[in-house]
């Protein structure tokens, strides 16, 4: 299967890698790595790869209380 995705111009690796990235904009770090099952210090560097801020989201929720 991974040579015939390889003909059609799709890299496995660069596809693997893209979920956790994506989740990483999307999730806060501490969830991220329950979620998947990683070290949070791992999530971290993935969310910091992927831009996501999450620093601004958590002051924003806590100016709200």
């Amino acid at each position: 299967m991974g040579e015939r995705l390889r003909k059609l111009g799709i890299r496995l690796a660069e596809t693997r890698s893209t979920a956790p990235f994506q989740l990483a904009t999307e999730l806060p770090a501490a969830v991220l790595a329950r979620t998947l099952g990683t070290d949070i210090t791992v999530a971290v560097k993935w969310q910091r790869a992927a831009a996501g801020d999450w620093g601004a989201y958590a002051a924003e929720i806590n100016r709200r209380r």
